[in-house]
């Protein structure tokens, strides 16, 4: 029999609330999942179902009510603030719809604002190489198309080198065609680094690009599909 490697992500029991009393919501119900380095994960829903909340408690952007959530050996649910810091700073970069770029500054320099402050950072110019700026990254976001803008976004994510890459809806904000061209640097940087992706979307056809296929609804997993094999993301039907 095969061994499987340890899980980078363990999570069971995993609830979110806000708010007490009648008005709270309850967010998440009792999540269980385990998720594997290397994997690309895509989490499928509505919006509305709450697939956020499990990305942000993953990424240590929030933390839940109960139930456990661990990255490897660290406990995401019991550590202080300091310590999610150093987790968000080392282990995990983040990709969102809205590129969030400095408009004053270059694509270079939106890049290295992550790399002064990375422990072990890749230098600017080879993280643009790797998304395929290399020949823009002394422009302006303001000289740039939206994939490339996301693309500057997605450089600046991974320049840290870290172990994960969770993505918020990353092509909503763009076209079909270049809504492919970014899910394929993600593919690449998945390949090329060895880093584990979850992606969240509410677009059914980046299923198809996943090892593993979450599909969520009101803060709770319905199916868990393992894919026989990735489709390649210039291929994706939208």
């Amino acid at each position: 029999m095969m061994d499987h490697p340890a899980p980078i992500f363990h999570v069971s029991g995993l609830t979110k609330v806000y708010g007490t009393g009648h008005t709270a919501v309850h967010a998440l119900r009792g999540v269980d999942l385990d998720i594997l380095p290397g994997e690309i994960v895509v989490l499928l829903g509505p919006s509305g179902s709450r697939k956020s909340t499990l990305l942000n408690i993953l990424g240590g952007l929030d933390r839940p009510s109960a139930g456990v959530a661990r990255f490897n050996d660290l406990d995401l649910a019991q550590m202080s603030e300091k310590s999610l810091t150093e987790y968000r700073r080392n282990h995990v970069g983040f990709v969102f719809q809205f590129y969030n770029l400095m408009p004053s500054l270059t694509a270079r320099e939106n890049v290295e604002l992550v790399t002064e402050i990375a422990r072990d950072p890749m230098g600017s110019d080879q993280a643009l190489g790797l998304v395929g700026l290399g020949e823009r990254m002394d422009h302006f976001p303001a000289q740039m198309s939206g994939g490339e803008q996301q693309r500057v976004a997605i450089a600046r994510a991974i320049a840290k080198q870290p172990d994960v890459l969770f993505c918020d809806e990353p092509t909503g904000a763009l076209d079909s065609a270049t809504g492919r061209a970014v899910l394929t640097v993600l593919r690449d940087v998945n390949v090329g680094l060895g880093t584990t992706v979850m992606i969240v979307t509410h677009a059914a056809a980046t299923a198809a690009m996943a090892d593993v296929v979450i599909r969520f609804a009101d803060g709770a997993i319905q199916s868990i599909t393992l894919n026989p094999a990735r489709t390649d993301p210039s291929e994706i039907q939208w």
